[in-house]
């Protein structure tokens, strides 16, 4: 790495941890009145955004880019119009720092509690997304975390154009536009050296592809959040409403389909009647849905491909989808065990003792019973935004928003207690 970006990277992590100690004196008030202020600069620069959004989108087509990309990495007046309107949501959410909880009065009459505090410094690598530069800004302000954002070659000029608008809006209330800091070199050595940042970085997420994940992994010397790869199951049993099964399906796969909590694979009991297919096959023609399945699935469907171990593992982010039909929802959740991220993952039933075990054995962080696994998301969930959807156990997992973006520390409270 050149030695000018790494001091760059240091000076910037410098920053952050300065601007972390102003932002940790501010209340509620004072960071909720931060966050109108983004949300009236970002609907001022509308048109800015949108320029800068055209000249991405106009690079990625040139280069190939697939439609649900495409998808990801598009502004329009609506989804920007959308994205401010995710900050007056965040807003009303409750400040969860300084809370406390497990409060508890020893016989030596020591208070001891949990106090709610910021991780410190979070920084995120990111691709195509360019709504995460606003959702990770506004959450880590409203948690009093401090943000180094670096995004992908594909968004460079939207995120550039949105966190401008951001850190202008923060400068405009007197505070220190540190407190959100954007990296625009987009080389890979930067990526490297933010994943490296030990001593300013408390806490490095990234979002994105399978590639940037568990490149991330390997080599960041940093604490890590793992956002995952959203290789999503719907299991129909035997038991299910077809109607139900059928619009579930095609909520969870068409209604957007480069985002990690569309539906990638898709199980049917060998029980399941032929009506079922027969609304399915409308599906895959109106949607041009590429199937690639099972022995059993060819013989159900037209036009299905053979599916492999590689297309039961991936990621399609478009319109495709492998598909198995199974014995029953043993098969289904031992299939579930061998090619599931742990993202989110759908069981249609109207059998209690079924939905209760695929509660109990699938091991994802989103699992649901007769429901959309579209619904994996900070806003759906009631959280106003998310940074992203976190696959691992520790430390947060699903959705992550303002609670997962804390710590916490205890305090002890005495009057001259001392230890024998």
């Amino acid at each position: 790495m050149e030695q000018s970006l790494q001091n760059n990277l240091k000076n910037m992590g410098m920053s952050s941890k300065i601007a972390e100690k102003e932002l940790a004196k501010l209340n509620t008030e004072q960071k909720n009145k931060i966050l109108k202020n983004i949300k009236s600069f970002l609907l001022e620069d509308t048109k800015k955004i949108i320029a800068a959004n055209n000249l991405d989108m106009e690079k990625a087509r040139e280069n190939g880019m697939s439609e649900g990309l495409l998808d990801r990495l598009s502004l329009d007046e609506k989804r920007i119009k959308d994205m401010a309107e995710s900050i007056d949501k965040v807003i009303d959410l409750k400040d969860p720092i300084g809370s406390m909880s497990e409060v508890t009065t020893l016989e030596n009459g020591l208070v001891i509690g949990k106090r709610k505090v910021p991780i410190g410094v979070i920084a995120m690598i990111y691709e195509s997304r360019p709504n995460v530069t606003l959702d990770a800004s506004i959450l880590a302000i409203k948690s009093s975390n401090t943000l180094i954002l670096r995004g992908g070659k594909e968004a460079i000029n939207s995120n550039k154009a949105i966190s401008d608008s951001i850190r202008a809006a923060i400068k405009d209330t007197g505070h220190d536009e540190n407190i959100i800091s954007f990296i625009d070199d987009t080389s890979r050595e930067s990526s490297t050296g933010l994943m490296k940042l030990k001593g300013y970085i408390d806490l490095l997420i990234p979002r994105g592809s399978a590639g940037l994940i568990n490149s991330v992994m390997e080599n960041a010397t940093v604490p890590v959040l793992e956002t995952g790869v959203g290789n999503c199951h719907l299991y129909v049993d035997d038991s299910a409403k077809t109607d139900m099964a059928l619009n579930i399906l095609e909520n969870s796969k068409t209604t957007r389909i480069g985002v990690c909590n569309a539906m990638e694979s898709l199980l049917v009991s060998e029980k399941v009647g032929d009506d079922f297919y027969i609304g399915l096959q409308k599906i895959i023609d109106e949607y041009n849905i590429e199937v690639f399945g099972c022995e059993k699935t060819r013989k159900k469907l037209k036009n299905v491909k053979p599916a492999t171990e590689e297309e039961y593992a991936k990621e399609y982010l478009d319109y495709k989808m492998s598909m198995k039909i199974v014995s029953g929802i043993d098969e289904a959740i031992e299939h579930i065990y061998k090619y599931s991220t742990h993202h989110s993952d759908v069981i249609v039933t109207e059998n209690y003792e079924n939905a209760m075990r695929f509660l109990n054995e699938v091991d994802s962080a989103c699992v649901y019973v007769n429901a959309s696994s579209r619904f994996t998301d900070g806003g759906a969930f009631g959280k106003g935004a998310e940074i992203g959807i976190s696959t691992q156990k520790l430390h947060a997992r699903g959705p992550v928003g303002l609670e997962e973006l804390t710590s916490e520390k205890y305090v002890i409270l005495g009057k001259g207690q001392i230890r024998i």
